[in-house]
């Protein structure tokens, strides 16, 4: 491979995995690259994100490199999340917010076996909207980050505690999926009532 497809590859490993991001001992050996030539394609890129004023850096953490937004950026972040076009929650969230609520705590790992598809993105939005947060690790290798609900949560669907969820039953795939449509509906209508306010 040259240069600019291994740079390129290497940017779409930083990019699907996300929040986790990726440890040098995996690069190498995704990228079949010896240690020293990886800090170097992995030097370039830093410096080429720095010097082309990107909207992203590459940081190493703890052996493991991500793809981070700047923090001299942070104000906007904060005002997409802020605002009111952003109240929304897509289908994806719905059923990982579910899923979490009844669940938790558990790690993205295990939102992802149960709803069947990746779920990084759903998490985040959830997170920067205050419906879940971090609420521990997983022991052993990784640590995964565990999920679980937020006071804003309860207070977004008028309930004390998280017992106060309708219990699950054994039911059809149809009539989970009505369940699901239901408590997005619901979680709709919360949110146009507190904008009404």
């Amino acid at each position: 491979m040259k240069s600019h497809e291994i740079k390129a590859v290497i940017e779409g490993l930083l990019f699907v995995s996300g929040e986790e991001g990726i440890d040098e001992k995996q690069l190498m050996e995704v990228l079949e690259l010896d240690r020293k030539t990886l800090k170097f394609y992995l030097a370039e890129m830093k410096e080429m994100y720095q010097s082309e004023q990107r909207g992203i850096q590459l940081v190493e953490l703890a052996g493991g490199y991500q793809l981070t937004t700047k923090k001299e950026h942070a104000e906007f972040f904060k005002r997409l999340v802020q605002s009111p076009t952003s109240t929304t929650l897509s289908q994806a969230a719905l059923e990982s917010l579910a899923i979490i609520a009844y669940k938790q705590p558990l790690s993205r790992m295990e939102i992802e076996d149960i709803r069947g598809v990746k779920s990084e993105r759903p998490i985040r939005t959830l997170s920067a909207k205050g419906l879940i947060k971090e609420v521990g690790r997983v022991e052993g290798t990784g640590r995964a980050i565990l999920y679980g609900t937020t006071k804003q949560f309860l207070e977004q669907f008028g309930l004390r505690t998280i017992e106060e969820l309708p219990p699950l039953t054994e039911q059809s795939e149809e009539d989970v999926e009505g369940e699901v449509d239901l408590f997005f509906e619901k979680f709709q209508e919360q949110l146009a009532s507190q904008e009404l306010k």
